[in-house]
């Protein structure tokens, strides 16, 4: 999965409907509800506040809004171009000013997917990396060693004792081989647990 890192906001002209789409990042459902509501009192003369938003890092928490379009040629296009995009902890407001010339069901179609597709194209989109926290204990006579080896990683906590205990933060898909290399460094003198 895929996010974006900051609000981007591409604007076009087509029918003479002005189509401003606003891209940004939200973590909660309440927090996509909070900027779709910023952006209706920023803009109170538009026709339409068009909205779609994906949260979760599955992407298990999704809706649209056609606002006031005919159902399926607004909200569900904006859906489908994050979704497609692999894209989550998001929304797309697609706010349009009508320009007298109606587009019909196909047309409007078209404009909010083109509005929602050129934005997550000009956008900074990142990948979403989880990650996993890792308590290693160890004796001192491998300390060299094992500091070495975490010098690549986010040091959380040390602490020295009898033993040295370092909390960690790694990503999620190097966990594993991190884990390996510790243990053949110490050779298997270490305690390794994951929080």
């Amino acid at each position: 999965m895929k996010t974006v890192t900051k609000e981007n906001i591409y604007e076009t002209v087509i029918n003479k409907s002005r189509f401003i789409s606003y891209l940004a990042p939200v973590q909660s459902v309440e927090e996509a509800k909070e900027y779709l509501a910023g952006l209706k009192m920023r803009y109170p003369d538009a026709t339409h506040h068009v909205s779609a938003f994906i949260v979760g890092l599955g992407g298990e928490n999704g809706r649209y809004s056609d606002d006031g379009e005919p159902s399926g040629t607004a909200g569900l296009p904006v859906f489908d171009v994050l979704r497609k995009n692999g894209l989550t902890n998001c929304i797309c407001v697609v706010i349009r000013y009508f320009g007298g010339i109606k587009l019909g069901a196909g047309g409007l179609v078209r404009a909010y997917s083109k509005s929602a597709s050129e934005n997550v194209k000009t956008a900074m989109v990142v990948p979403i990396i989880s990650y996993d926290n890792l308590k290693i204990s160890f004796s001192y006579r491998f300390i060299n060693d094992v500091e070495q080896v975490l010098s690549a990683y986010q040091i959380i906590n040390k602490t020295f004792s009898h033993i040295v205990q370092i909390e960690i933060r790694v990503p999620s898909d190097q966990t594993d081989g991190l884990i390996k290399i510790l243990t053949e460094k110490t050779l298997g003198q270490i305690e390794i647990k994951k929080s």
